[in-house]
């Protein structure tokens, strides 16, 4: 796998305006959070909702996020990183 670019969550904050932009071009996100893990294509009528799970405390993008191809990976699960490299 190339790794085509790579941003520091900390100097580079992405704010849910910006995060959508890239959001809404995916055909599937994938967000993990403790045990939890939910999938989502993303269409504007949930936007509120896909952004309330994929931002965190500060109204920042969470990290770690992957974007791969059409697909995207926001937050941790242990599981959803295990099919990612499966």
């Amino acid at each position: 796998m190339e790794i085509g670019e790579i941003a520091d969550a900390r100097k580079n904050v992405i704010k849910a305006d910006a995060a959508w932009d890239i959001i809404k071009n995916i055909k599937t996100l994938h967000v993990g959070k403790g045990k939890k893990n939910v999938v989502f294509a993303p269409d504007a009528d949930f936007r509120d909702e896909i952004l309330k799970v994929t931002l965190g405390r500060t109204g920042n993008l969470r990290a770690p996020a992957l974007r791969i191809g059409k697909r995207m990976y926001v937050g941790y699960n242990d599981t959803m990183y295990e099919e990612l490299i499966g």
